[in-house]
């Protein structure tokens, strides 16, 4: 199975009807740069902005407008204070306000998963922060959970192992944690923007 194909709209439009239905909302957006304006229209100027670490944002360059326009106050720059101590790391990075990021994969039937080698960005989208904003190539929608699996084992994790050798110097990158959103129960809380493009992993 080919794991970075744009799939027909008919799939993209029954994903997002799944998606809303499991208490995620959901949103389309044809381009990077229609992407990058949704996700500004869902930031309100002077909010508290965790960007979780994502190729997805990094791609789009949006971590960098996030936390270096000076719209908003950047909670990353705040993290790696040097005077920031490891609980309020912690606390920073799990429940923010607003927190951005992506995923690894989305089944048609609206179920989102992350994968994680450390579990830093876990806290905050399961639970922790106010709201989370998703930016999903439609690339990584998938047919139902095994599927997903699969995309995560099969696909992402040799492409993460590299990026991580190549920017940390480490062997390799592990799946050590893996989160199933199967619905949210707190309206408005999790925002997923689909953009009709291949984005990151």
């Amino acid at each position: 199975m080919a794991y970075d194909i744009i799939p027909d709209r008919s799939v993209v439009e029954k994903t997002m009807t799944a998606l809303k239905a499991n208490g995620i909302d959901v949103y389309f957006a044809e381009d990077e740069a229609a992407a990058k304006a949704q996700v500004h229209a869902l930031i309100p100027d002077g909010a508290d902005v965790m960007t979780m670490t994502s190729r997805t944002t990094d791609q789009l360059g949006l971590d960098a407008e996030l936390n270096e326009s000076g719209q908003y106050s950047s909670l990353r720059s705040r993290m790696f204070s040097e005077d920031t101590t490891p609980q309020e790391k912690r606390q920073i990075g799990a429940a923010a306000d607003f927190v951005t990021g992506s995923v690894h994969a989305v089944t048609e039937n609206g179920e989102v998963v992350i994968a994680s080698n450390t579990g830093s960005q876990l806290p905050a989208y399961a639970y922790a922060a106010g709201t989370v904003v998703w930016v999903v190539g439609t690339q990584k929608i998938v047919p139902d959970l095994e599927a997903a699996k699969k995309r995560i084992y099969e696909y992402v994790l040799p492409l993460e192992s590299e990026r991580a050798h190549q920017a940390y110097g480490v062997p390799a990158s592990f799946v050590s944690k893996l989160l199933i959103i199967n619905r949210e129960v707190n309206p408005h809380r999790l925002k997923l923007i689909f953009v009709n493009k291949k984005l990151g992993f």
